[in-house]
């Protein structure tokens, strides 16, 4: 966990300006759990609108992110705080119950 800013991506300013908790889903839509993840994320997007931002990357369009964030597995979930800070970080699949609790726990209503 670092209380230092993400390494801004092209469009991380514009994240984070909305004051909004962020969570970074970085993937590739041919590995099993990212693909298990990528209807759980759809779903998130939808339930959370207006009150966190759910950000899924697919690096193989968009491979910089990965660099940034230094990832090591996919997929990796990163939860940022309304300033923009990394505050968890999650390798591998992840369900949509501890998604929601950690998003709540980063503050999403």
């Amino acid at each position: 966990m670092s209380s230092e800013k993400i390494a801004s991506t092209k469009d991380s300013s514009e994240i984070t300006a909305q004051n909004l908790p962020v969570l970074i889903d970085l993937g590739r839509g041919t590995c099993k759990a990212c693909k298990m993840m990528l209807p759980i994320l759809q779903e998130l997007q939808e339930e959370y609108k207006g009150r966190a931002i759910i950000k899924i990357i697919d690096i193989r369009y968009d491979p910089e992110p990965a660099r940034v964030y230094k990832i090591r597995l996919i997929p990796t979930q990163i939860f940022l705080d309304v300033q923009g800070r990394e505050v968890y970080r999650h390798e591998g699949f992840m369900d949509k119950a501890s998604i929601k609790q950690k998003l709540q726990e980063i503050g999403a209503k």
